[in-house]
């Protein structure tokens, strides 16, 4: 087995017993980088010589008994919308051409300063705003779209190119391109890591959070980066989460909502079959199924758009004004909608996310998580505009991986998504566990049990022509 094919955990123990060098890591992930990158598009810069100095470094460190933790040494890709100091931050737009970024994210640093290794900035759906990233390719099937926007971070993640990666989710960005690529992404509770530093789309709805190929690992780059930060104002600013995970199988008493509305709606026959039959095996594992209703479902979509397109537009205002040719037509036409919006129309969005959370809470207060498919498909062919579901209506793309996710961004509850399958085509399949706020432990333990029983756990996509 060659080191970049290693998990996160596998690669951790290893150095800590000292049977692996960062160095050794590091250069393997970069060859790998150098053997696909072609092909995927999944970084827009590769800091190749800063990631072997930062790597002997940590070995130095290590061996002078200063080891740091499980990320210590350990290579990773960063979504090119937060910031490094010294290092451009593009949102992959040729709106930031220029620009460096003056200091560190929160998020950098506590990567930094838990040990890992920076390998470069992973492409974006520009400024974060699109559920494609097309300049990036599907890292098993390059003829398909890799999901958005944080499709650089998932596509290196699953092939291999970095051992872990972080993305930020407003509407699904992490969620969409880790379920496409068959890796495991999280979205945390609204507020509990840290967004400064980080390029906005829509504050009130934005989370950052890490994509992995296992959910052990996801657990432990989650530990590094949660915590106070006085410059987010919407932290939470409370006592950590436990996100540790048990060792056994059993999740006997754990109850686990599956929908009856909403969430299996316009869903593809494989999609389907592969959540419920992950449902069936978490049920042997002791797991109680519970039928839920999932509330307010008429309005999730008007009010994700509702809060989103409005601060979007309020974001990018000036440069909206001053270079709109700059922009990509879909995100420039999306920006110049969000200036037809009312604000009451805003409002009015607003108070219906109190309501919905509400009617959230009071759902989680009947179950402990609630499991349902991440997208309602596989990773559509690129350049594919729309769907046809077979009850005769028609959907865009971004509208169809959009709609499963968005919940958990206007609720700000925990959103893990984990492989359940492979449809005929061999693309993945993935399964989303939707905790209350701050319940990051249950969600883990859940998906940490589930991916103990499955056959496939954590290899990376073959990359081949």
């Amino acid at each position: 087995m060659h080191p970049f094919e290693l998990t996160l955990a596998e690669a951790a123990d290893a150095v800590a017993k000292g049977e692996l060098s960062p160095v050794e890591l590091t250069g393997s992930v970069l060859e790998r980088i150098g053997a696909v990158e072609e092909r995927l598009g999944a970084y827009v810069a590769v800091t190749g010589e800063v990631a072997r100095r930062s790597a002997a470094l940590a070995e130095r460190e290590i061996a002078a008994g200063r080891y740091r933790g499980p990320l210590h040494g350990i290579p990773f890709g960063l979504k090119d919308v937060i910031d490094v100091a010294g290092l451009p931050t593009t949102a992959s737009s040729r709106v930031r051409e220029g620009h460096v970024a003056p200091a560190d994210s929160t998020v950098t640093r506590r990567l930094f300063d838990a040990g890992a290794v920076l390998l470069g900035k992973t492409h974006t759906h520009e400024f974060a705003y699109g559920l494609t990233t097309p300049q990036t390719r599907n890292a098993w099937d390059q003829g398909r779209v890799a999901g958005g926007s944080s499709g650089g971070s998932a596509v290196a993640v699953a092939a291999g190119a970095a051992t872990f990666a972080l993305g930020t989710d407003t509407g699904g960005s992490i969620r969409v391109p880790a379920a496409l690529n068959g890796v495991v992404g999280l979205k945390p509770t609204y507020g509990l890591i840290p967004r400064h530093g980080v390029t906005s789309l829509s504050w009130s709805l934005d989370h950052v959070g890490p994509l992995t190929r296992t959910v052990r690992d996801a657990a432990l780059v989650l530990s590094a980066l949660t915590g106070h930060d006085s410059e987010d104002p919407a932290g939470l600013g409370a006592a950590l989460p436990d996100h540790s995970l048990p060792r056994e199988r059993d999740l006997k008493g754990l109850r686990i909502g599956v929908s009856a509305n909403y969430y299996f709606d316009r869903v593809s026959p494989a999609v389907e079959a592969a959540v419920r039959g992950a449902l069936a095996q978490m049920s042997d594992l002791g797991a109680d199924l519970v039928e839920v209703e999932i509330p307010m479902t008429r309005y999730i979509q008007a009010t994700q758009w509702g809060l989103m397109v409005p601060e979007a537009t309020a974001y990018h205002e000036r440069a909206l004004r001053s270079v709109p040719e700059l922009y990509g037509p879909d995100v420039r036409v999306l920006l110049e909608a969000g200036e037809l919006l009312s604000a009451g129309d805003y409002l009015r969005a607003q108070r219906a996310r109190t309501l919905m959370r509400r009617e959230w809470g009071r759902l989680l207060a009947q179950v402990d998580v609630i499991a349902a498919p991440t997208v309602p498909m596989t990773a559509a062919e690129a350049g594919q505009d729309t769907v046809a579901w077979p009850d005769g209506t028609t959907e865009s793309v971004s509208d169809a991986y959009v709609r499963l996710s968005a919940p958990a961004n206007i609720t700000g509850v925990p959103a893990l998504t984990l492989p359940v399958g492979r449809d005929h085509a061999g693309l993945p399949i993935g399964m989303q566990l939707m905790g209350p706020p701050k319940g990051e432990a249950l969600v883990l333990r859940a998906g940490r049990a589930y991916e103990s029983v499955r056959s496939e756990r954590g290899e990376p996509a073959a990359v081949t022509d």
